[in-house]
């Protein structure tokens, strides 16, 4: 679903976030993407979401290379990805009610339709009794759990995460690991960046590590 060919990623300044990254992800594939503060697994995942263009290479989703995508088409591609960031990126003011039916808004879609959607995306995340609640009053995990809804809302075929854990302890940051997992286990891809080598323990997936921008191929691997 997702492939990476040749792929190279400079930054203004000289700085090579990503070296020669050729990398295949399958559909339905839960994936751990590993490796040191600036590894490249930021970087990897904002050229999936078309967040970044490659200096060099080609990104390819879902059979689409992410280079013939005009700018005007990327919102329409960024509907199949739901995107998790370790900030949450809420609206702090709004209710978690409003957060989480953002995306579904920018899609057009019907009163209605957004209800059912927002109801059941909350209830999946154990939030359902704060709908009305304010952003900015939940707990780090509380957010990370609206952060969740919001990504899965719109139905995606793809969840990538970055370092959705870092701001959590480890009994919550299993709980989103456990999140991941269901979503997953419904044919879900799924792709989370971390630098928490614990986490990798807790679930049967494939790991991937970066080492200064390249793939490190002598890494473990689980299956």
């Amino acid at each position: 679903m997702i492939r990476l060919v040749g792929v190279s990623k400079r930054y203004p300044g000289g700085n090579e976030a990503l070296t020669q990254v050729s990398l295949e992800i399958a559909e339905g594939e839960f994936v751990f993407l590993t490796g040191h503060s600036g590894a490249g697994k930021s970087t990897l995942l904002r050229l999936a979401a078309l967040l970044e263009r490659p200096s060099r290479g080609e990104v390819i989703v879902d059979g689409l290379n992410l280079e013939c995508v005009a700018p005007r088409q990327i919102p329409y591609y960024r509907r199949q990805l739901g995107l998790i960031f370790q900030d949450h990126r809420l609206l702090a003011e709004r209710s978690v009610f409003d957060n989480v039916a953002v995306p579904l808004m920018v899609c057009g879609l019907a009163d209605g339709e957004i209800g059912r959607r927002v109801r059941a995306a909350l209830d999946k995340v154990g939030l359902l009794h704060r709908e009305q609640a304010r952003a900015g009053t939940l707990s780090s995990g509380e957010q990370q759990r609206v952060g969740i809804a919001r990504a899965v809302v719109n139905r995606p075929r793809m969840l990538l995460a970055d370092e959705p854990t870092g701001n959590l302890d480890p009994a919550l940051s299993r709980e989103v690991l456990a999140l991941f997992r269901q979503f997953n286990q419904v044919g879900v891809t799924v792709v989370v960046a971390t630098h928490d080598t614990t986490l990798l323990e807790a679930l049967p997936a494939r790991v991937v590590t970066l080492t200064h921008g390249r793939l490190d191929t002598a890494a473990r691997s689980a299956a």
